[in-house]
């Protein structure tokens, strides 16, 4: 979800949502199991009896398989329960409004991204240039796996809280070198198996490299002094936000990849003849995206795929844009053809 900093535009629409940063690190109304039915406490741990705060916690419909329930005592906080499920993973219920907020900041941010892209890519390209196994090196080994993998980034607390992995957290059993080829095998967000296979020299090299480091965590550097360190997250961010000049963070990299993804293959696959093609089209260029992000299809219409993408190919305006850009092998400096023209689609059609 978006994070909630000292952000004004953020805070301003949290006030234009009528909605309260709240987090469950406050206290809160909590639950217990009396026979076959759960009885919810107010903070004074006197049991809840008004119908209009019951409704609404009902409202929240909280899974009868999470323990440790943590339940928002306001009715407007950004957040409105947390739990722990039957895979021992926290789980979050957010207000809906705080959802709307997070996908219209996500969402527009699409366009800059695109944007700094060449640039970025530039800059990695020299930093897997260099000879040491230094923090720039393994940073821009990530950064390029991000792009070109879509693996989650990942991050300790969610690793260990959910035994689940993702780039920053993956240990050396994780993946596999042959050649030039990499192939990851490893457990992701909500207990997915991936098994993601990619092919770069430089990048096979690094990793192999990585491999033979002692300790169990793949993405490690070495400092001058000779001391080891593993590549966090927040080390990722820094990096993105440092070379870019703008506030991006890793997430940006699926965003991107599934508009991007949908887009081409709504311009390969044409125009459609008539309404029931045109959802059958659609079925299919999401499907597309999930595979590539090993995620549900719905996830990756509703939080990865940027509406404007689905929106212009149903009013015929996508597939004539692209094949404009695609005859005229018109693009940018760093960007392919169409994602230059992804660009330009949300800049004239993007809300």
């Amino acid at each position: 979800m978006v994070s909630l900093s000292t952000d004004p535009a953020i805070k301003s629409q949290l006030a234009e949502e009528g909605l309260k940063y709240f987090s469950d690190q406050n206290a809160g109304y909590f639950r217990h199991k009396v026979e076959n039915k759960f009885i919810y406490y107010d903070l004074r741990g006197s049991k809840i009896s008004t119908p209009k705060i019951l409704k609404r916690i009902g409202g929240l419909a909280i899974p009868p398989a999470w323990r440790n329930v943590w339940v928002s005592p306001l009715e407007n906080s950004h957040l409105q329960a947390t739990g722990v499920d039957d895979r021992d993973r926290k789980q979050y219920i957010y207000h809906k409004s705080w959802t709307k907020i997070c996908q219209q900041n996500k969402f527009s941010k699409m366009v800059d991204f695109g944007l700094s892209l060449p640039n970025l890519r530039s800059k990695i390209k020299y930093d897997l240039s260099v000879p040491k196994l230094d923090k720039r090196k393994i940073l821009a080994t990530v950064v390029w796996l991000l792009e070109n993998t879509f693996i989650r980034v990942g991050n300790d607390e969610y690793s260990k809280e959910n035994h689940s992995f993702g780039l920053t957290t993956l240990r050396n059993k994780h993946a596999n070198v042959d050649g030039s080829k990499i192939i990851f095998r490893f457990i992701g967000k909500s207990g997915v198996a991936h098994l993601i296979k990619v092919g770069h020299p430089t990048i096979a090299k690094t990793i192999r490299r990585c491999i033979e480091l002692p300790g169990y965590e793949l993405f490690q550097y070495i400092e001058e002094d000779g001391s080891k360190h593993t590549v966090t997250s927040e080390d990722v961010n820094h990096f993105l936000k440092d070379v870019t000049k703008e506030d991006f963070t890793a997430k940006d990299f699926r965003t991107w990849g599934a508009s991007d993804i949908c887009a081409v293959h709504f311009y390969e696959i044409g125009l459609p003849e008539d309404k029931r093609g045109l959802l059958k089209n659609i079925h299919a260029a999401v499907k597309k995206v999930s595979t590539h992000l090993n995620n549900t299809a719905k996830i990756c219409r509703n939080y990865y795929i940027h509406p404007t993408v689905i929106e212009t190919y149903q009013t015929n305006i996508l597939v004539p844009h692209f094949s404009k850009f695609k005859a005229s092998k018109y693009t940018k400096s760093g960007l392919s053809w169409h994602e230059y023209a992804l660009i330009r689609l949300l800049e004239r059609h993007a809300v």
